[in-house]
């Protein structure tokens, strides 16, 4: 990849080609357990922005610039009163729309609070994340993607630290293949005790655990095609050893949803749709929204699992470079190929830290495996050029109250060799079929689980000249 793409790509702080892009789309800013305190007052830092997000005693939430209008004091820490933040400095008051509704210390007949407003983004809640929309003019509806729209209680949301650029954050997620290594175990868990865990449950219909696929299944074919809301990926492992004829085949679908989003099956019936929102440009935050199909989410569980690996406020990994991911070689010599535990979050932070802060693309070699990521990075150069040109992305969803459900539907299974796509299909119209939610939502299916019917495999660019020529 040419310095200036990369420098294009990953940069997306205020004013910058990508940042444009980036504040296209509603992003996440804070899980809503965050404003859960007696005091739900929230330092904001995303694209580059210090922002400051508070719920008022009425339930309104506020998302406002950090610095106050007057002489710049942090509002993080000021008075939540009187319908606003007030400044601890000389009491000047903002609203959750930034406008001044307060200020104290000047005299009774003064018109200055009228003049005086500083920046601030509509913001909303949704299934246990707010976000918020900070680009200019109308904001667009939350897309309608399953996650969106499933009843609360069927819905589970959490997220995490990494220590680098955003874009190495989502890249680990567009690649099928590395999990056969990174996410290696040695020895296989009781599957029925999986809950809530990535790659320990068995594959849709089987008994089969994934740890003893991926281990076993290091060579998967991979597929990839263009979607209305990014890219379809699918990774096949044909079963062929320890007495398997290969008749059948394990197939795994995920997909990549713009502008930093995955969705990928955290089992049979329950998928992680997953944003990786910079905070600036050498951090970022993984947002996670767990959704199923058949059952409520026990939430309790869900979350108890994964505070064992974080400290809070601030949700940063317990294993983290400074004490380099509690890697012990013991471990990864006889149980895991990393040696750094059984969190899978950790193997990814590991592997996109070890990158750097920021990764210089120009020093890669890319190989077959890496064709979603390929697609991916064609599809964003271009948007974040059409967008410089005053343009629109193919990949902003518009949603209107007409749409039902885009999906995407990810699918962990084992179907027949050579019928992935039927299988895929028919795996899902039974699933969403027996959902007491989903199961009167029409529109992803009737347009094919893959997004688009019949979409057109994208070639393989990795070993081009130049594979992201978008001429």
């Amino acid at each position: 990849m040419r310095a200036e793409d990369n420098r294009k790509i990953t940069e997306t702080g205020p004013g910058t080609p990508g940042g444009d892009w980036m504040r296209l789309y509603w992003q996440p800013v804070a899980l809503t357990e965050e404003l859960d305190t007696e005091r739900p007052v929230v330092p904001v830092r995303v694209l580059g922005e210090d922002l400051v997000l508070f719920r008022n005693d009425d339930g309104t939430i506020g998302l406002i610039d950090r610095r106050c209008a007057h002489r710049g004091a942090d509002l993080s820490l000021g008075r939540l009163e009187d319908g606003g933040l007030r400044c601890y400095f000389h009491g000047w008051l903002f609203g959750p729309n930034g406008s001044c509704l307060d200020t104290p210390a000047e005299p009774e007949d003064s018109k200055l609070k009228q003049k005086v407003r500083i920046r601030s983004y509509p913001v909303q809640e949704c299934n246990g994340i707010v976000w918020a929309f900070l680009g200019s003019g109308e904001p667009p509806n939350l897309p309608a993607l399953d996650c969106f729209i499933a009843p609360e209680e069927y819905t589970f949301a959490f997220k995490g630290y990494l220590d680098c650029n955003w874009l190495q954050a989502l890249e680990v997620g567009i690649d099928p293949a590395h999990a056969s290594y990174l996410h290696r175990f040695e020895e296989d868990e009781d599957t029925d005790d999986s809950y809530g865990k990535q790659f320990r449950n068995a594959s849709l219909g089987t008994n089969l655990p994934m740890t003893k696929i991926l281990r076993e299944y290091g060579r998967p074919e991979i597929l990839n095609a263009r979607t209305e809301y990014g890219q379809r990926i699918v990774a096949l492992r044909k079963l062929d050893k320890d007495g398997l004829d290969g008749s059948s085949t394990h197939v795994r679908i995920t997909h990549q949803v713009f502008p930093h989003g995955i969705t990928i099956p955290l089992s049979a019936t329950m998928a992680i749709t997953q944003w990786h929102v910079p905070i600036d440009d050498v951090s970022c935050y993984w947002y996670a929204m767990f959704t199923s199909l058949d059952e409520p989410v026990d939430k309790a569980t869900m979350r108890e699992q994964r505070l064992e690996g974080v400290t809070l406020p601030d949700y940063k990994p317990v294993r983290n470079r400074a004490n380099n991911y509690q890697f012990s070689y013991e471990e990864q010599r006889t149980q895991t190929y990393t040696g750094l535990g059984r969190d899978i979050n950790v193997h990814d932070q590991m592997a996109v830290e070890g990158q750097g802060y920021i990764y210089d693309r120009s020093r890669e070699h890319l190989s077959r495996s890496d064709r979603a990521i390929v697609t991916y990075r064609r599809m964003a150069l271009q948007a974040i050029d059409t967008v410089a040109e005053g343009g629109s992305p193919e990949t902003l969803l518009m949603d209107t109250a007409d749409v039902e459900s885009r999906g995407p539907i990810p699918l962990d299974g084992i179907g027949p060799t050579g019928q992935w796509e039927e299988y895929w299909a028919q795996s899902i119209a039974d699933l969403r079929k027996a959902s007491p939610w989903a199961s009167g939502l029409h529109a992803a299916l009737a347009t094919g689980p893959a997004g688009v019917p019949d979409s057109e495999v994208e070639p393989d660019r990795s070993q081009s000249p130049d594979a992201y020529d978008r001429s």
